[in-house]
Protein backbone atom coordinates (compact mmCIF):
# COMPACT_ATOMS: atom_id res chain seq x y z
CA UNK A 1 0.00 0.00 0.00
CA UNK A 2 2.74 2.45 1.03
CA UNK A 3 6.28 2.32 -0.32
CA UNK A 4 9.04 4.75 0.55
CA UNK A 5 12.17 4.59 -1.58
CA UNK A 6 15.44 6.13 -0.50
CA UNK A 7 13.88 8.97 1.51
CA UNK A 8 16.14 11.72 2.86
CA UNK A 9 14.86 14.76 4.77
CA UNK A 10 16.66 17.98 5.57
CA UNK A 11 15.99 20.78 8.03
CA UNK A 12 17.99 23.68 6.65
CA UNK A 13 21.57 22.35 6.45
CA UNK A 14 20.92 19.34 8.70
CA UNK A 15 19.98 15.96 7.19
CA UNK A 16 17.84 14.15 9.76
CA UNK A 17 16.68 11.15 7.67
CA UNK A 18 19.09 9.38 5.33
CA UNK A 19 18.17 7.00 2.49
CA UNK A 20 15.27 5.29 4.27
CA UNK A 21 13.17 2.68 2.45
CA UNK A 22 10.00 1.36 4.09
CA UNK A 23 6.98 -0.63 2.94
CA UNK A 24 3.54 -1.05 4.53
CA UNK A 25 1.24 -3.70 3.11
CA UNK A 26 -2.57 -3.67 3.27
CA UNK A 27 -3.82 -4.46 6.78
CA UNK A 28 -0.30 -4.57 8.23
CA UNK A 29 0.85 -2.92 11.44
CA UNK A 30 4.37 -1.63 10.92
CA UNK A 31 6.27 0.02 13.77
CA UNK A 32 9.11 2.54 13.60
CA UNK A 33 11.38 2.23 16.62
CA UNK A 34 14.29 4.29 17.88
CA UNK A 35 15.37 6.76 20.50
CA UNK A 36 14.42 10.44 20.58
CA UNK A 37 15.62 12.38 17.50
CA UNK A 38 16.15 9.17 15.53
CA UNK A 39 13.96 10.51 12.69
CA UNK A 40 10.73 8.59 13.32
CA UNK A 41 8.33 11.54 13.51
CA UNK A 42 10.10 13.23 10.61
CA UNK A 43 9.31 10.23 8.40
CA UNK A 44 5.64 10.40 9.40
CA UNK A 45 5.52 14.12 8.63
CA UNK A 46 7.20 13.55 5.25
CA UNK A 47 4.62 10.90 4.33
CA UNK A 48 1.85 13.37 5.25
CA UNK A 49 3.44 16.06 3.07
CA UNK A 50 4.10 18.38 6.02
CA UNK A 51 7.81 18.52 5.15
CA UNK A 52 8.77 19.55 1.65
CA UNK A 53 12.58 19.49 1.72
CA UNK A 54 12.90 15.81 0.87
CA UNK A 55 14.65 13.50 -1.57
CA UNK A 56 13.49 10.07 -2.68
CA UNK A 57 10.06 8.78 -3.68
CA UNK A 58 6.83 7.97 -1.87
CA UNK A 59 4.21 5.70 -3.47
CA UNK A 60 0.67 4.92 -2.33
CA UNK A 61 -1.29 2.25 -4.20
CA UNK A 62 1.55 2.19 -6.75
CA UNK A 63 1.05 5.90 -7.53
CA UNK A 64 3.77 8.40 -6.81
CA UNK A 65 2.52 10.96 -4.29
CA UNK A 66 5.77 12.79 -3.49
CA UNK A 67 4.55 15.99 -5.15
CA UNK A 68 0.98 15.91 -3.76
CA UNK A 69 -0.19 18.44 -1.17
CA UNK A 70 -1.08 17.31 2.34
CA UNK A 71 -4.77 17.84 1.51
CA UNK A 72 -4.54 15.55 -1.52
CA UNK A 73 -2.75 12.89 0.51
CA UNK A 74 -5.58 13.00 3.04
CA UNK A 75 -8.03 12.47 0.17
CA UNK A 76 -6.02 9.34 -0.73
CA UNK A 77 -6.71 8.02 2.77
CA UNK A 78 -3.38 8.82 4.46
CA UNK A 79 -4.30 10.07 7.93
CA UNK A 80 -1.99 11.08 10.77
CA UNK A 81 -2.63 11.24 14.51
CA UNK A 82 0.08 13.68 15.62
CA UNK A 83 2.23 13.45 18.71
CA UNK A 84 0.58 15.36 21.55
CA UNK A 85 -2.90 14.77 20.07
CA UNK A 86 -3.38 18.40 18.91
CA UNK A 87 -7.08 18.64 19.70
CA UNK A 88 -9.05 21.87 19.46
CA UNK A 89 -9.18 22.41 23.23
CA UNK A 90 -12.06 24.91 23.30
CA UNK A 91 -14.30 22.85 21.02
CA UNK A 92 -16.44 19.96 22.22
CA UNK A 93 -15.45 16.33 21.72
CA UNK A 94 -18.07 15.92 18.98
CA UNK A 95 -16.95 19.11 17.22
CA UNK A 96 -13.39 17.75 17.22
CA UNK A 97 -14.60 14.48 15.74
CA UNK A 98 -16.56 16.24 13.01
CA UNK A 99 -13.44 18.22 12.08
CA UNK A 100 -11.97 14.94 10.92
CA UNK A 101 -14.71 14.38 8.35
CA UNK A 102 -14.36 17.35 6.00
CA UNK A 103 -12.43 15.62 3.23
CA UNK A 104 -14.55 14.67 0.21
CA UNK A 105 -14.22 10.93 0.70
CA UNK A 106 -15.35 11.08 4.36
CA UNK A 107 -18.09 13.71 4.44
CA UNK A 108 -20.89 11.44 3.06
CA UNK A 109 -20.15 8.89 5.81
CA UNK A 110 -19.97 11.40 8.68
CA UNK A 111 -23.04 10.15 10.55
CA UNK A 112 -22.22 6.43 10.32
CA UNK A 113 -18.56 7.02 11.16
CA UNK A 114 -19.53 9.07 14.20
CA UNK A 115 -21.54 6.12 15.48
CA UNK A 116 -18.58 3.80 14.80
CA UNK A 117 -16.26 6.05 16.78
CA UNK A 118 -18.68 6.22 19.71
CA UNK A 119 -19.04 2.44 19.60
CA UNK A 120 -15.26 2.01 19.69
CA UNK A 121 -14.78 4.66 22.38
CA UNK A 122 -17.90 4.71 24.60
CA UNK A 123 -16.05 6.86 27.14
CA UNK A 124 -15.81 9.79 24.76
CA UNK A 125 -19.45 9.33 23.74
CA UNK A 126 -20.31 10.02 27.38
CA UNK A 127 -18.28 13.22 27.16
CA UNK A 128 -19.25 14.35 23.66
CA UNK A 129 -20.50 17.77 24.82
CA UNK A 130 -17.45 18.46 27.01
CA UNK A 131 -14.66 20.71 25.81
CA UNK A 132 -11.82 18.53 24.54
CA UNK A 133 -9.32 20.41 26.69
CA UNK A 134 -11.10 19.21 29.84
CA UNK A 135 -10.57 15.51 29.06
CA UNK A 136 -7.96 13.32 30.71
CA UNK A 137 -4.87 12.40 28.69
CA UNK A 138 -6.25 8.98 27.79
CA UNK A 139 -9.60 10.43 26.76
CA UNK A 140 -7.85 13.03 24.61
CA UNK A 141 -5.92 10.28 22.84
CA UNK A 142 -9.16 8.41 22.19
CA UNK A 143 -10.66 11.61 20.79
CA UNK A 144 -7.63 12.13 18.54
CA UNK A 145 -7.90 8.54 17.27
CA UNK A 146 -11.62 9.01 16.73
CA UNK A 147 -11.06 12.22 14.77
CA UNK A 148 -8.63 10.35 12.50
CA UNK A 149 -11.14 7.54 11.95
CA UNK A 150 -13.74 10.09 10.86
CA UNK A 151 -11.50 10.77 7.84
CA UNK A 152 -11.95 7.21 6.49
CA UNK A 153 -8.25 6.24 6.74
CA UNK A 154 -6.75 3.55 4.57
CA UNK A 155 -3.34 4.14 6.15
CA UNK A 156 -3.43 5.38 9.75
CA UNK A 157 -0.17 6.86 11.08
CA UNK A 158 0.10 7.10 14.87
CA UNK A 159 2.85 9.24 16.37
CA UNK A 160 3.60 8.29 19.99
CA UNK A 161 0.03 7.36 21.00
CA UNK A 162 1.09 6.23 24.49
CA UNK A 163 3.07 9.38 25.33
CA UNK A 164 2.37 10.62 28.87
CA UNK A 165 -0.34 8.05 29.62
CA UNK A 166 -0.67 5.76 32.63
CA UNK A 167 0.19 2.07 31.97
CA UNK A 168 -3.44 0.90 32.27
CA UNK A 169 -4.53 3.51 29.70
CA UNK A 170 -1.64 2.55 27.41
CA UNK A 171 -2.87 -1.06 27.41
CA UNK A 172 -6.37 0.12 26.49
CA UNK A 173 -5.08 2.30 23.64
CA UNK A 174 -3.07 -0.61 22.21
CA UNK A 175 -6.14 -2.85 22.36
CA UNK A 176 -8.03 -0.25 20.33
CA UNK A 177 -5.19 -0.16 17.78
CA UNK A 178 -5.46 -3.95 17.45
CA UNK A 179 -9.21 -3.62 16.89
CA UNK A 180 -8.58 -1.17 14.06
CA UNK A 181 -6.10 -3.62 12.57
CA UNK A 182 -8.81 -6.27 12.53
CA UNK A 183 -10.95 -3.90 10.45
CA UNK A 184 -8.35 -3.88 7.66
CA UNK A 185 -6.82 -0.47 8.36
CA UNK A 186 -3.09 -0.40 7.62
CA UNK A 187 -1.18 1.19 10.50
CA UNK A 188 2.24 2.84 10.70
CA UNK A 189 3.08 3.18 14.38
CA UNK A 190 5.78 5.43 15.85
CA UNK A 191 6.22 4.49 19.48
CA UNK A 192 8.92 4.47 22.17
CA UNK A 193 7.24 1.62 24.04
CA UNK A 194 9.16 -1.00 22.10
CA UNK A 195 7.73 -4.09 23.76
CA UNK A 196 4.10 -2.99 23.37
CA UNK A 197 4.70 -2.00 19.75
CA UNK A 198 6.27 -5.29 18.76
CA UNK A 199 3.57 -7.30 20.53
CA UNK A 200 0.97 -5.98 18.06
CA UNK A 201 3.11 -5.26 14.96
CA UNK A 202 3.68 -7.51 11.97
CA UNK A 203 7.07 -6.01 11.16
CA UNK A 204 9.30 -3.20 12.34
CA UNK A 205 12.17 -0.89 11.45
CA UNK A 206 14.71 0.44 13.94
CA UNK A 207 16.18 3.87 13.25
CA UNK A 208 19.38 5.38 14.58
CA UNK A 209 20.59 8.84 13.58
CA UNK A 210 18.10 8.94 10.71
CA UNK A 211 19.05 5.58 9.19
CA UNK A 212 17.49 2.12 9.35
CA UNK A 213 19.87 -0.13 11.28
CA UNK A 214 17.64 -3.18 11.92
CA UNK A 215 14.47 -4.47 10.29
CA UNK A 216 12.44 -7.65 10.47
CA UNK A 217 9.31 -9.36 11.74
CA UNK A 218 8.09 -8.64 15.25
CA UNK A 219 9.51 -11.96 16.52
CA UNK A 220 12.86 -11.36 14.85
CA UNK A 221 13.13 -7.93 16.47
CA UNK A 222 12.02 -9.16 19.90
CA UNK A 223 14.77 -11.78 19.76
CA UNK A 224 17.44 -9.43 18.38
CA UNK A 225 20.19 -9.16 21.01
CA UNK A 226 21.15 -5.61 19.99
CA UNK A 227 17.56 -4.43 20.29
CA UNK A 228 17.11 -6.26 23.60
CA UNK A 229 20.16 -4.54 25.06
CA UNK A 230 19.41 -1.06 23.73
CA UNK A 231 15.63 -0.85 24.27
CA UNK A 232 14.33 -3.76 26.36
CA UNK A 233 16.89 -3.79 29.15
CA UNK A 234 17.69 -7.48 28.63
Amino acid sequence: MLEIRNLSVRYSELTVVRHVSIAVGPSEIITLLGSNAAGKSTIIRAISGLIQDTEGEIFFDDKKISSLSTKDRVECGIIQVPEGRRLFANMTVEENLIMGSFCKRAKPKRKSNLEKVYSLFPRIKERKWQQAGSLSGGEQQMCALGRALMAEPRLLMLDEPSLGLAPIIVSDIFKKIEQLHEEDVAILLVEQNVKKSLEIADRGYVLKNGEIVIQGSNNELLQNSELQKAYLGI
